[in-house]
């Protein structure tokens, strides 16, 4: 038995286990198009020991072969995903393709369900840059707009405008710099990628089990080369309708001890303790209060959600996204055009009804009961379970409901000219101009409205993600939050823009000489021009709705709001997992009267800029590198060597508003900043099939343009917390290096291990002081209405926690690497089809510390602990099926203590999905995949990181169901 046959055996039963369990279960210049389909030759003869038979790869199998050649021509880290055909990627969604490779970690935009950004090695994906076709792009969707971050959403392109992307680990001198974590280039497709002429298409329909509806996805790609030129022009569509619903506590547990200390001012604090936990008192002196057999010190150490309420959403996406590109071809010179044009566009209906447990308490019995300082729950008949969490019925209960309806639009342009001229022999030139633009909208408009003086009874014991919220009142009945003398209903009215634009300019030399000896060496010089403008505005049309008069003759405050409530959420009645104490319907406020009656998107526009939350960033980037290709033969060997220098110099400009006397004024600034980046990288085959690699070099991630250039705002109104930006902010930089060692033990087949470092200094760290809110200079309405009078005012003295930035502090970063993949090529027929690709990372991060309340310091690790991924496929003639599992560790995403030691989490995550195809001739092939067959729940809860207070699996957040997807279609090729 071979050494390929025998680990192939060996592994076999190895991933069998595996699946048994679910738990378990380099060039600079343009890239050139991907290696042709592989043959291969079985590890064993024919029966009559003629020569092995040659097997033509195709299909899946082929896009895998394809990626591993990439990967093992690479000198340094590089990974690559390739689509199977021109137009045919194999996944719906690229960013969801990414998934195999190792290290990378998919984030989910909530409202679609579809995968959206990208991090690699546990670092955020603010920390790596996005290319197309080796140009920087920028651009956001969805609920991030107004998040001015630099980050890139993959769910803004339709899967079939690209061809391959490769996914950079380490750094090259004549990669782009500003990705620590690494780099990714997508790829569009052009003519010459396939000769002759190619029609694709793919007819799809999509179901998703949540929503109950069916909506169309196919796309058309038409490509044809005559002699030197060609042309190709691709469109797809897709549109999707997807609905959560679950469970919010909305930021926060903690215990009624806490309460006092919060509504103290920060002098007479405890030390330790922060005004961000939220303050809230049960009412202990009411006649009503009966604490049955508990304690007085059990009920204060116990904790309560900060809200509990029902959740749902629906939100129908529409994705249009078209490429083009002409292409002349000649031996020595390719030159193209190449286009994409995105339109994506989402409409979400949300809808949450609860108690709101912070802020309250009573301080003036005189008051009416459930208003003005007499809001303090009151514990009627409670219980403690064994995590130290207090349910029960309460008195004198706020019901809060909110029907948000949310309007999101992203367009996409880009541009990019690109031509290779052989000069010679040995010179080559390369270059491209291009131009991108992404203008995105993302108006977020709610009406909020309350219930008074209730009973309810809380009981998350029955149902975790569906708990018993019920209460005598009826909740369908408009009656039942019909107040008077008081500001109810409210409303909450924003728009956020972002435009991102990016210029870029590239040229390249390579020069190839004579080999010397038997060293060959090639040589790069090349210089980019980078100029990148972020304009972020935020208006707020909510004081001219509430104020003005409506296209109906009256203003909001005359109107007979109630009466226009409809008895019933618009989505449908919402799951309640068996549980008829959740509430399913309730009365609520549709879009028509939002939008339409109440001009919500109208009001939004005519209001001004607030200045607080806008701005203009310019960054001009200045580059020039030189780099050294070198192959060195050893023995019967090769030693394939990368060394290189990146200059970068940046330049910032910020327009924004400085707060002088308390006024924002109009406010410029300029900066800038020069690094030197070397790398190097090193690969040699010590055997045949057997590689190892190194690398190392450094590398810089720029800040968050949001604490750039942010203004000093308040980002949650029912929180006493500003953040303020700083323009000098510098970039973090790292040190990093990478060792692995790869066995290509048979065609299609790869086993890998790799070790990565990584030193990150000059971070940004977040400072928090206590200011009055006076000295912020912002509005009454910048916070809500738990902290204003009755006349809407704020207590100018009223203690806010302000968070700055600043450049400090070292984050170290490590971990592990380890991937297998195999065609099972040694099995008896009809077994020979099956293939496994497995990919499993662990990290571990040092330097953030977590300070409990009494002082005590932990290390707390801020990546992932771990992740993997486990895909199975079976490809034999016409038939084929897959079927994926990636799994992510739990996240840690706050680690400063907001005064209860309990931190929040988002849970470990995993997501199966499955494809089964029958192709009954090339011009046409079905197809069937299921996505998230396990109908994952996502949520976040909150632990404390020494382990205390019970399981915190019993302290849930955003805990939501999201349904399967089912799709079902044909796709084909002429």
């Amino acid at each position: 038995m071979g050494r390929s046959t025998l680990f192939g055996s060996i592994s076999f039963a190895a991933l069998s286990v595996m699946l048994s369990s679910p738990a378990l279960a380099q060039t600079t210049q343009p890239a050139p198009p991907p290696p042709q389909p592989q043959s291969e030759t079985p590890p064993r003869d024919d029966p009559d020991g003629t020569t092995p038979a040659e097997i033509i790869v195709t299909g899946f199998r082929s896009s895998l072969q394809k990626g591993l050649d990439l990967k093992r021509e690479a000198i340094g880290v590089r990974d690559s995903i390739v689509a199977e055909d021109i137009g045919k990627f194999p996944e719906q969604n690229v960013a969801e393709s990414l998934q195999r490779i190792p290290g990378v970690f998919l984030s989910r935009d909530g409202a679609s369900n579809e995968g959206q950004r990208i991090s690699i090695r546990g670092l955020g994906s603010q920390f790596s840059v996005t290319t197309i076709n080796g140009a920087p792009v920028r651009t956001t969707s969805s609920s991030n707009v107004g998040g001015a971050s630099r980050d890139f959403n993959f769910d803004v392109f339709p899967s079939e405008l690209f061809g391959r992307v490769d996914v950079y680990k380490t750094p090259l001198a004549s990669l782009e710099e500003g990705g620590i974590g690494g780099n990714i280039d997508l790829q569009t497709p052009r003519p010459f990628d396939s000769a002759g002429r190619v029609i694709r298409y793919t007819a799809t329909g999509q179901y998703n089990t949540a929503s109950e509806k069916l909506n169309p996805r196919g796309s058309f790609l038409i490509s044809e080369t005559a002699g030197d030129f060609g042309v190709l022009i691709g469109v797809a569509y897709a549109r999707s309708e997807n609905l959560r619903s679950g469970f919010q506590s909305t930021g926060g547990y903690s215990p009624p001890a806490l309460g006092p200390i919060g509504y103290l001012p920060a002098a007479q604090r405890p030390p330790g303790t922060l005004a961000g936990q939220f303050p809230f008192v049960l009412d202990f002196d009411s006649p009503r209060a009966n604490l049955g057999g508990l304690s007085r010190q059990q009920v204060d150490n116990a904790f309560m959600p900060r809200f509990f309420r029902a959740y749902a959403s629906s939100n129908e996406r529409e994705r249009l996204g078209a490429t083009a590109s002409l292409q002349y071809k000649t031996d020595t010179i390719d030159f193209s055009v190449d286009g994409i044009y995105a339109n994506l566009t989402d409409t979400r209906d949300e809808f949450t009804f609860g108690v709101p447990v912070r802020n309250t308490r009573t301080i003036d019995r005189t008051a009416a009961p459930g208003r003005n300082n007499n809001n303090g729950l009151i514990p009627i008949d409670i219980a403690i379970d064994d995590n130290n969490n207090i349910f029960g019925t309460f008195g004198n209960a706020q019901l809060l409901s909110e029907s948000y309806y949310y309007d999101a639009k992203t367009r996409f342009m880009y541009g990019i000219a690109r031509g290779i001229w052989d000069a010679t022999d040995n010179l080559k030139f390369s270059g491209q101009v291009n131009y991108s633009r992404s203008r995105a909208e993302y108006s977020a408009n709610r009406i909020v409205y309350n219930a008074y003086n209730v009973d309810v009874t809380y009981d998350p014991t029955v149902d975790r993600v569906y708990p018993t919220i019920s209460s005598p009142v009826d909740f369908t009945d408009p009656n039942t939050y019909r107040t008077s003398g008081n500001n109810d209903p409210s409303l909450g009215f924003f728009l956020n823009r972002e435009i991102d634009e990016q210029k870029t300019a590239r040229l390249v030399a390579d020069y190839t000489p004579e080999p010397l000896g038997k060293l060959e060496l090639q040589a790069r010089f090349g210089a980019s021009y980078v100029s990148t403008v972020k304009d972020a505005e935020l208006r707020d049309g909510s004081a001219l709705a509430s104020s003005s008069q409506l296209p109906g003759g009256q203003t909001f405050r005359q109107l007979d709001i109630y009466g226009f409530m409809d008895p019933f959420v618009p989505i449908g009645a919402l799951p309640n997992g068996g549980n008829d104490g959740f509430p399913s319907q309730w009365a609520t406020f549709s879009r028509d009267f939002v939008n339409g009656t109440l001009d919500a998107n109208g009001f939004n526009r005519a209001a001004p800029i607030r200045v607080d939350s806008s701005f203009r960033a310019e960054e001009q980037v200045t580059s020039l590198f030189f780099e050294t290709d070198a192959k060195l033969p050893i023995g019967t060997r090769a030693l394939r060597g990368n060394v290189g220098i990146r200059y970068s110099d940046t330049r910032t400009i910020i327009n924004n508003a400085a707060l002088i006397n308390g006024v924002f004024t109009p406010n410029e600034s300029e900066g800038g900043y020069a690094y030197w980046l070397p790398s190097f990288s090193l690969a040699f085959d010590i055997f045949d099939d057997l590689l190892i690699r190194g690398s190392a070099g450094k590398t810089i991630t720029r800040a968050s343009l949001s604490n750039i250039a942010g203004n000093t705002r308040i980002p949650n109104r029912f929180e006493a917390r500003a953040i303020a930006g700083n323009p000098n902010l510098l970039p973090q930089i790292a040190t990093q290096y990478d060792a692995g060692i790869e066995w290509y033990f048979a065609p299609g087949g790869l086993l890998s291990a790799g070790y990565f470092s990584k030193t990150l200094k000059d971070t940004t760290q977040s400072q928090r002081i206590l200011v009055p809110f006076s000295s912020l200079g912002l509005p009454d309405n910048a916070l809500g209405p738990t902290f204003q009078d009755a006349n809407g005012r704020i207590d100018p003295d009223l203690p806010i926690s302000l968070d700055t930035f600043f450049n400090s502090g070292t984050v170290k970063l490590s971990g592990l690497e380890f991937a297998y993949q195999q065609n099972f090529r040694f099995l008896p027929k009809p077994l020979d089809g099956l293939g496994v690709i497995t990919s499993f990372t662990k990290i571990n991060s040092q330097g953030n510390t977590f300070i409990t309340t009494d002082g005590q310091s932990f290390e707390v690790n801020t990546v992932p602990d771990y992740s993997y991924s486990v895909t199975g496929f079976y490809e034999r003639g016409p038939f084929a099926l897959r079927g994926s599992y990636n799994y992510r560790d739990r996240t840690i995403i706050e680690v400063n203590n907001q005064g209860s030691n309990l931190q929040r989490w988002s849970a470990g995550q995993g997501f199966l999905d499955g494809t089964v195809s029958y192709r009954l001739s090339d011009a046409l092939e079905l197809r069937l995949d299921v996505l998230n067959l396990t109908n994952e729940l996502l949520y976040d809860y909150f632990e404390d990181p020494r382990g205390l207070n019970g399981d915190p699996n019993s302290r849930l957040d955003n805990a939501l169901y999201n349904g399967r997807t089912i799709a079902f279609g044909v796709r084909g090729s002429f």
